[in-house]
């Protein structure tokens, strides 16, 4: 049976992606993009920034790691918005709830782009800035699964790879946005105007963001094509208690296979900038500047990524993935530490393929481990238990490491545990190419 699934995967003939299959990638798209965007530039402002304006009472190395704790406290909430997104969902519709955790993710950005210091406020200031993190975390949790779920049900049974990594294109596309804003204003304004002030233009451009969003989204609800599926995603939603009792395997393989990639992605939206600058001294823009040309990589393979797992299945080039970044973490941490901008660029690319390879066929594939009535609980719960493992703390961790070791190869270590686990992970599930979705017509099956 698998090898007649498998080999009608290969002779299934391409189809060109209709106006409608375009819109809803799009949407797709454009919601992880929003929700990365956000959670990049307060992951860079919290390498950069935050510890000496809102956690500065606490020395310099607590205010660090302070800083990096408030970037992962949100994962923490991650599930509950995920069950919450998927118990409202069922009530007031799915276009409602994709528009609620839109708006609930940039209008806490754009709070934390005018909320004042400790300077000015005191205590209060951390506290405001942890809360608005939470709920960044929360509306987050209920963003992904919906749009995995849209991007992957709606594709051609061979391509469900391909169309699955477009919301995954979010992740490197969200950060080249936060990445080039934040080079351009560094650039235009100079450390001194953008550490006073500068570094909150990039929270309120949230703003200009969500309202893209929106207008974008607006267009595919209107369609009959959206229509369908957000009936489909409120078939395929379940109780809490029910997916554990029946599917808890597959919730628990959904967070482990993420945990490395999670991890090693955080390195390169958070860590790699803070270490470069402020232990390694290198020049802020250059090192902001190799990033953003990195994750042009990320991009591409994540793309690559996906519609290769539609050619030799998801396990294998999950395995791949996890492989690469498993070899090259080593050798990418002593090439970082020569100082080189351009050796410094180079690494990280080629750590992105690795990414790429391990992010580019989640969406597919969580979708395939799940029957349709448990499939937008069991892909959002598991997806963000996995973040709480893998990302959530990976700054933190890193830095604690660095600080103990004075040795940047054992943040590799750590990193490589991960992707170990991960690679176990991914090889115990059977292969799920061809698997039967079981919704709507045809096509989907």
């Amino acid at each position: 049976m698998a090898g007649m699934a498998t080999e009608g995967i290969r002779r299934a003939p391409r189809v060109k992606m209709s106006g409608g299959d375009r819109k809803v990638v799009a949407a797709t798209m454009v919601g992880t993009t929003i929700e990365w965007y956000d959670f990049f530039i307060y992951a860079q402002a919290a390498g950069l920034i935050f510890a000496q304006l809102y956690f500065s009472p606490l020395g310099s190395t607590g205010a660090q790691l302070a800083s990096w704790a408030s970037l992962g406290i949100s994962f923490l909430f991650r599930p509950l918005g995920a069950v919450v997104a998927g118990h409202l969902g069922d009530r007031v519709g799915r276009k409602a709830m994709l528009v609620l955790t839109l708006l609930m993710m940039g209008g806490a950005t754009a709070l934390i782009g005018v909320l004042p210091t400790y300077a000015a406020i005191g205590i209060w200031a951390p506290i405001l800035l942890v809360l608005l993190r939470i709920l960044q975390g929360f509306s987050a949790g209920g963003e992904w699964g919906g749009a995995a779920l849209m991007s992957v049900e709606h594709a051609p049974l061979g391509r469900r790879g391909l169309f699955g990594a477009y919301p995954q294109i979010g992740v490197p596309v969200g950060l080249i946005l936060a990445s080039l804003v934040i080079f351009i204003l560094r650039a235009s304004l100079g450390t001194e105007a953008f550490l006073a002030w500068g570094w909150r233009v990039p929270f309120l451009l949230s703003v200009v963001l969500i309202v893209v969003g929106y207008l974008i989204r607006r267009a595919v609800a209107e369609s009959p094509v959206f229509v369908e599926m957000a009936q489909r995603k409120r078939e395929s939603s379940a109780p809490l208690g029910v997916l554990m009792r029946s599917h808890k395997r597959s919730v628990i393989l959904t967070a482990v296979i993420f945990i490395g990639n999670n991890a090693a992605g955080y390195m390169v939206i958070a860590f790699f900038s803070s270490y470069a600058t402020k232990t390694l001294k290198m020049d802020t823009a250059q090192v902001l500047l190799a990033i953003l040309l990195a994750s042009v990589g990320w991009l591409i393979f994540t793309l690559y990524g996906g519609a290769l797992s539609d050619r030799i299945g998801r396990v294998r080039t999950f395995q791949i993935g996890y492989a690469w970044i498993f070899v090259w973490m080593i050798p990418m941490f002593l090439l970082i530490d020569t100082r080189n901008i351009w050796i410094f660029g180079l690494a990280i690319f080629v750590l992105t393929i690795g990414l790429g390879l391990s992010y580019g066929p989640m969406s597919a594939m969580y979708a395939e481990m799940f029957p349709a009535n448990v499939r937008y609980s069991g892909v959002s719960i598991g997806y963000a238990l996995g973040a709480i493992l893998g990302g959530a703390f990976a700054p933190l961790i890193a830095d604690a490491l660095m600080t103990h070791f004075k040795w940047s190869p054992a943040v590799g270590i750590y990193i490589m545990a991960l992707c170990a686990i991960s690679f176990i992970g991914a090889s115990m599930v059977k292969e799920t190419r061809g698997v039967p979705l079981g919704v709507g017509n045809g096509k989907l099956h």
